[in-house]
């Protein structure tokens, strides 16, 4: 048994394919699946359950995958413990974004930080702050950016806030109150809105305040994605709550207006509570140093 087969195991799983998780290795599939029947033979027992549509592990396999990912954090910690005892940062760097950052520019971040640490490789996953919060304490990201309500802060994780704002009424150029530079929720409760999935933190910032100011609303579109949302309000579909910043980073045709009793959101910057990993402290670290400038 090597580590070499014990990432061939923890691919298939992760992809549920041979095909694909060859791919992902840089080695012909005839090769990772010798590797993985020589693993089967020498252990006595089936990994993966194998059909033309489909492939998932045994019971046997399950219970193998969780050793074998425990086993390959473990070196990779070792790997960027040693590098960081010479002043170098290695590894990969998990990192989880909300689809809706305004307080940093995502981009230049990266850049920067990879700049600085030219050995890191920087993997980034787009999801809602529910499950990027899951993810950073599951250790399955290193560190996310999250957008919450104002009055909710993230719990389970370490975190710094990055920024509050209230958010905009997005509208189309031709609604009735686009030319006001402020409103009141009320001018905009009885059309028809898009906004995010229900149950996820963006979604909850203007339920809470429609409900905190006694007002219902109609929200018939729902998507995960800001650019869908801000497409719905330029056809005249919708209206939409988002951060001002979103909105000006946006090439669609949709006037933004100041809301006076509207939500307010918070940004943060959140990783791992105990023990987050050396990559994540120089992301971290990072940061704050590109703050003080």
């Amino acid at each position: 048994m090597d580590l070499q087969q014990l990432r061939y195991v923890v691919e298939v799983a992760s992809v549920a394919s041979f095909t694909r998780a060859a791919e992902r290795c840089f080695v012909t599939q005839s090769a990772l699946s010798h590797q993985i029947a020589a693993l089967e033979r020498e252990l006595g027992q089936r990994l993966f359950i194998r059909s033309s549509r489909s492939v998932r592990p045994t019971e046997a396999g399950l219970a193998f995958l969780q050793h074998a990912r425990t086993a390959l954090a473990a070196v990779a910690a070792a790997k960027e413990d040693a590098a960081a005892a010479e002043g170098r940062v290695v590894g990969t760097l998990r990192l989880g974004v909300i689809p809706t950052v305004a307080a940093v520019d995502i981009p230049a971040v990266i850049a920067g930080f990879r700049a600085e640490h030219p050995e890191v490789r920087v993997e980034l996953t787009v999801g809602n702050s529910e499950s990027l919060v899951a993810a950073v304490r599951g250790d399955e990201l290193d560190a996310a950016f999250l957008g919450l309500r104002a009055d909710v802060e993230p719990a389970g994780v370490s975190g710094r806030l990055l920024d509050r704002e209230r958010l905009v009424a997005v509208l189309p150029p031709s609604h009735p109150v686009a030319g006001r530079a402020r409103i009141r929720l009320q001018d905009i409760a009885k059309d028809t809105f898009a906004d995010f999935p229900a149950g996820t933190s963006g979604r909850a910032q203007g339920d809470l305040a429609f409900s905190t100011a006694g007002l219902g609303r109609d929200v018939a579109f729902e998507a995960a994605s800001a650019e869908l949302l801000l497409g719905l309000v330029a056809s005249g579909l919708a209206v939409c709550l988002l951060a001002p910043g979103v909105v000006s980073r946006s090439s669609a045709d949709v006037v933004a207006v100041d809301i006076e009793d509207g939500p307010m959101r918070a940004e943060y910057l959140i990783w791992h509570e105990h023990a987050p990993r050396a990559v994540a402290r120089a992301f971290v670290a990072r940061l704050a140093a590109d703050d003080r400038r």
